[in-house]
């Protein structure tokens, strides 16, 4: 079965990454797509093949230069994430729809490549201020680091309109609700 692919892609502190795991614990036809990588694991809960891959910077360009890649990007020199072909193959070929949970820029450039299969979802906040609150909240940002998370999430925020559909994620129940719906008519359609 080649089955379809739903993007969900949003600024930090949006919610994506819980909407995610929601529908994959509550959808048995569900594969989450692993991303690879050239950081290094952090402790030692991260697990190879199973958080990312873990790639040295070597083999994640000698991997591009194969074309293996739907997207990557080298987000600061040296530090590349992308999605391999593969990973897609492999859960498809496991009879699943695939799943994601990627920046903006990794969520357009599948979408682009995969064009009908994919649902393309903008999980957003109602507002700006928000979510900065949110990253605030968080207590795990220095005051630069936050300023470059707010700088980054600016920019990200001008690129909604761009996707299929933007999720508005002022309630979590209500969040999750909304998206199963998306995900099941998505998948059922012809």
């Amino acid at each position: 079965m080649e089955g379809k692919l739903i993007i969900f892609s949003a600024p930090s502190g949006s919610g994506k990454t819980t909407i995610v795991k929601e529908l994959l614990k509550n959808n048995a036809n569900l594969g989450f797509s692993i991303s690879a990588c050239t950081r290094d694991k952090r402790g030692r809960s991260e697990q190879d093949g199973q958080d990312y891959y873990f790639l040295t910077p070597d083999d994640f360009r000698e991997r591009i230069n194969r074309d293996e890649f739907v997207e990557w990007e080298e987000v600061y020199p040296g530090a590349y994430y992308g999605t391999l072909k593969s990973e897609i193959e492999r859960i498809w070929a496991s009879g699943k729809h695939v799943i994601f949970d990627v920046d903006v820029k990794g969520g357009l450039a599948l979408k682009k490549f995969y064009g009908e299969k994919a649902l393309a979802v903008f999980v957003k906040v109602p507002s700006l201020e928000v979510l900065e609150n949110r990253l605030r909240a968080r207590g795990t940002e220095t005051e630069e680091s936050l300023s470059k998370r707010i700088f980054k999430m600016k920019f990200e925020w001008s690129f909604q309109d761009k996707f299929d559909t933007i999720l508005v994620n002022d309630d979590l129940a209500h969040a999750v609700k909304v998206a199963q719906q998306m995900f099941s008519d998505f998948t059922t359609q012809v």
